[in-house]
Order: C-alpha cells, then structure tokens, then sequence
C-alpha cells in the first residue's frame, strides 16, 4: 500500500501565505495630525498679528507722557519748553513712519522682481543693488579698499574679492566688512617692457 504524504493522512488543507495586513486609516490620520502639530508650516511661523496697530498719534501720545513724566522731574530753571518738546517728539516720530514705509515699499518691490517669470540671477541683482543705492548703500566690490575687507584665506601678493563690503554713506560706518582671498600676483615677466619693440615688431 502506497504511503500518502502527513498532511494527507491527517486532513488539514495547507496552510495559506500570510497576507500583508492593512494600515488603520485613523491611526495613520492623528499620525500625521501629531507631525504636522508638531511642525508649523514657515508661512505660520512667519505670520505677523500684533496685538495693536501701529500709528503715528498712539505713539507720540505715549512719548508725550513719558516725556512729562521725565520734564516733571527737573528743576524750574533746567526745564524745556513743552512746545518744543512736543514738536521734537512729533518730526522723531513722522521721520520714523517715513523710513519704514520706504523701507517696505523698497522690499515689495524686490520681492515682486524675484517672483517674476525668467529673470536671471544678474538681472535680479542689479535690482537689488539699485535698491541699496538708493537707500544710500554703498557697495564696495574692488580690493583696492582694503580697509574695508578682511583676508580670510590663500596666499599670495595680490587679492580677490569673495564677498563686497557694504557701507552706509550717510553716516560713513561699515555695515558688513567684506572678504579677500590671497593670490598669486600675475607675472610680469612675459610683458615687453616699455619702449622695447617685441619679437612681432622686430620681424617686420
């Protein structure tokens, strides 16, 4: 009599390939609700809500006060006029509004530069070198400056220019130093020396 194989004789069906078990779609959600919790986007990190609005009469109305509290203080004789006072504080505070709607109004403009369609990196930064200089930025690209720049590596006698200086001409000081990297000094020994004719001349 033929032997048949064990699973046979005993009558269990073989058993079936382990089937890859389903992801819970809800645990997979508050997952990804978790990390996102957890990491704000940059746009919601960025986002400005002051609690009060800036303007020109709630500030000088506030720098007024204090300023009488600190007029208070003083002697008869040492104290200014109020007017005056009160006029000081008003031109601060109207020159300061002034600066920063130029200040933002540049900044929109560089920014919607940026996003337009095709613009190269060279035109982009030329726009914005055109606005520095017209908020009174100089930049310094030439090593000849060298007061202005710092030599961060390489060796040699002559210079190049890693990164510009930038100087605020009104009032003259350094805004950002720039970076020099050392080189070798080009060889002057291939050129003809002034008024000696060269090989070329010498032929004709």
């Amino acid at each position: 009599m033929k032997k048949q194989p064990k699973r046979l004789r005993t009558g269990k069906a073989p058993a079936a390939p382990a089937q890859p078990v389903k992801g819970n779609s809800g645990l997979k959600r508050r997952q990804d609700k978790r990390r996102s919790s957890s990491n704000p986007s940059l746009e919601g990190l960025r986002t400005y809500r002051p609690e009060e609005l800036l303007s020109p009469a709630g500030l000088l109305s506030r720098f007024t006060e204090r300023a009488q509290e600190l007029i208070a203080e003083l002697g008869e004789d040492e104290r200014p006029m109020q007017a005056s006072v009160t006029g000081a504080l008003r031109q601060a505070v109207l020159e300061a509004f002034r600066t920063r709607e130029e200040y933002l109004a540049r900044m929109v403009e560089t920014d919607l530069f940026a996003g337009m369609p095709n613009q190269s990196a060279a035109v982009l930064r030329r726009s914005i070198r055109s606005v520095l200089v017209d908020q009174g930025v100089r930049c310094v690209d030439s090593p000849d400056e060298q007061e202005h720049f710092v030599v961060v590596e390489g060796e040699g006698d002559a210079f190049e220019v890693l990164r510009p200086a930038y100087l605020d001409q009104a009032t003259g000081k350094l805004i950002l130093s720039g970076q020099l990297r050392r080189i070798p000094a080009p060889d002057d020994s291939d050129r003809p020396e002034e008024g000696r004719p060269t090989e070329l001349e010498e032929s004709e």
